[in-house]
């Protein structure tokens, strides 16, 4: 059987998660907890308060429950829908995503067309290094309409990435325990 793999007893395929990932995972997210102690940095108590101000509530955490956009759209989700595709070894999805809407923020026409082609050859060119899963016409498309660049030129395939998260990564990350443990925490007194 599969290293960290196991059948429920409908006979599906579950992900067993191991205390290596769950470690990585607690490593990861570290940032939002850390108090920043590097020379001339602020002092605890704000550092605290911004983290704090950071981390979402459990209500703040359901309403990423309600559409990815709003997942996407808080900087705390974001990061841990991140962290939550690393496990998955499926974060090139978001990170195209991401690339695309970086994208459509250039400019300049050169800069533009210089981003274009360095998105198409790490994300959708055959044998990428960070290669997403796409369609022949889709990747066929895209390519086409890099030959006259535009902000829209990625919106195709970006389209077809957000649907495949949306459909595929989203509601396994709705189920993980690193969003149940979100909108489970329960709200903690402060310490004397």
């Amino acid at each position: 059987m599969l290293r960290g793999m196991y059948l429920t007893r409908n006979g599906n395929l579950q992900r067993r998660h191991t205390m290596k990932e769950a470690k990585d995972m607690k490593n990861k997210l570290g940032i939002f907890r850390r108090r920043n102690e590097s020379p001339g940095a602020q002092p605890a108590g704000k550092a605290d308060k911004m983290v704090k101000s950071f981390k979402p509530t459990s209500e703040e955490a359901l309403k990423w429950g309600e559409s990815l956009e709003k997942l996407l759209l808080h900087k705390y989700g974001l990061a841990v829908f991140q962290a939550f595709l690393r496990t998955e070894f499926s974060e090139e999805n978001l990170e195209f995503w991401l690339a695309c809407e970086d994208f459509k923020k250039v400019k300049s026409q050169s800069k533009m067309a210089a981003k274009a082609k360095k998105i198409f050859a790490e994300y959708i060119a055959i044998q990428a290094c960070k290669e997403v899963n796409l369609d022949s016409y889709t990747r066929e498309h895209t390519k086409d309409n890099l030959q006259s660049v535009t902000r829209g030129c990625f919106d195709l395939a970006q389209k077809r990435i957000f649907g495949l998260m949306e459909k595929d990564s989203y509601p396994r990350f709705l189920r993980s325990d690193l969003y149940l443990d979100l909108i489970n925490q329960k709200k903690m007194s402060p310490p004397l």
